[in-house]
């Protein structure tokens, strides 16, 4: 066949990547695509999934956050569109957890609750994802300490780069607002003690004004006896 008249073949069929679409004729077209292309569309659909998961572990072990986010869009098809095909593979909700971690991480906050959203129920109640909610949940309450601690208790070995930048940031965070504080404690102790001179001042102000005043009482008291006199 006409290598052309195969490519547009084949962008007919809305059921192959990147669509995925669950058309009536799902089978069919795969079936036709396998033998047109002469390999087994299953095997080598399940491979790419295969290599994209890997891709995504990858650039986690290489501390990548842009290749990261690049092999995971290239990956989430398989996992949203293309779900009730084949069966759930062991490595999809670490992997959406580690993408939430990385939304948390990059502060990227309405991202996050957006993917959470697209999740189901089932996904919700994973450990893998109900560690990225709580972490979420504690950062926002500024429970930092429990953000600190959840780095021991990762339920994937890949969560710790992550967790270990999460750290960094809560730690700057803090120490910035330990700073913050400090600073405001001076002023007031300077404001204070400045209230402190004024007042003082003004009482001796006010200690010498009457002196003075008792001062003059008596003078004045002196002439009109002398006057009298």
């Amino acid at each position: 066949m006409d290598p052309k008249l195969t490519e547009v073949l084949l962008t007919g069929f809305r059921s192959l990547p990147p669509l995925f679409e669950d058309t009536p004729n799902a089978v069919h077209e795969l079936t036709i695509a396998s033998s047109v292309l002469h390999f087994n569309w299953l095997l080598c659909f399940v491979l790419f999934w295969y290599i994209y998961e890997h891709a995504v572990v990858l650039s986690v072990k290489l501390e990548d956050q842009d290749a990261f986010e690049r092999d995971f869009f290239q990956l989430k098809p398989y996992y949203t569109d293309a779900c009730n095909r084949l069966p759930p593979s062991p490595q999809e909700y670490p992997i959406l957890g580690l993408n939430l971690l990385r939304l948390l991480v990059q502060n990227r906050i309405a991202e996050f609750h957006t993917e959470l959203e697209l999740l189901s129920s089932t996904a919700l109640e994973n450990p893998c994802i109900k560690h990225a909610v709580e972490l979420e949940q504690s950062f926002m309450e500024g429970a930092y300490n429990r953000v600190l601690s959840a780095r021991q208790t990762v339920p994937h070995d890949t969560y710790v780069y992550f967790m270990d930048l999460l750290a960094k940031t809560v730690s700057t965070w803090t120490g910035s607002n330990d700073n913050k504080a400090a600073q405001l404690r001076r002023q007031r102790a300077t404001i204070a003690s400045g209230d402190s001179e004024v007042a003082t001042a003004s009482d001796d102000s006010e200690a010498v004004s009457d002196v003075k005043d008792r001062g003059r009482g008596t003078a004045s008291d002196g002439r009109d006896r002398e006057r009298d006199n």
